[in-house]
């Protein structure tokens, strides 16, 4: 999967349906296919859409946590709380699941925000608040998560 780009506003209607502005569905067209799963957010009160190969290859790591471990299962349990399979139609839409618009506190706008290989889908209000408050802290951020890595991938100078 590349590398998707790009922030993008639209509109749900009443059912759900969000369609996809078309320089994202551009980026996503080797995925349609496939399908895709979309699930809560760990962090943040959005949605997540991953390509059915990312979903995959994340299944392929949580599958390697021992079960007979509590904290492992609870992890599990919650993390696939609330995940469906979801299809773009042919008009390009998507429809989101009515428990997952309660969850993001999704109305009429939205925001599609590329995070590298996955999608967030975010109730514009919500999007542009988180942006908002993190601009404060995220000079800090991104010296402690980016200030040590190098073109070596080893973070050694």
């Amino acid at each position: 999967m590349n590398t998707i780009v790009g922030t993008y506003e639209c509109k749900v209607d009443a059912k759900g349906r969000l369609l996809l502005p078309a320089p994202l569905k551009k980026q996503l067209a080797s995925s349609l296919q496939d399908g895709f799963v979309l699930k809560r957010s760990v962090f943040q009160p959005c949605l997540e859409l991953y390509p059915m190969a990312e979903w995959n290859v994340l299944m392929n790591k949580v599958n390697k946590l021992n079960r007979f471990v509590k904290k492992n299962n609870d992890f599990i349990r919650r993390f696939t709380a609330g995940v469906k399979v979801v299809e773009i139609d042919a008009l390009g839409r998507l429809l989101v699941p009515k428990d997952l618009v309660v969850f993001a506190s999704i109305s009429k706008d939205i925001v599609l925000s590329s995070a590298v290989n996955i999608v967030e889908i975010w109730d514009k209000d919500l999007y542009e608040k988180s942006i908002d408050d993190a601009t404060i802290d995220f000079a800090d951020l991104a010296e402690d998560v980016m200030g040590n890595v190098n073109e070596d991938d080893n973070g050694l100078s």
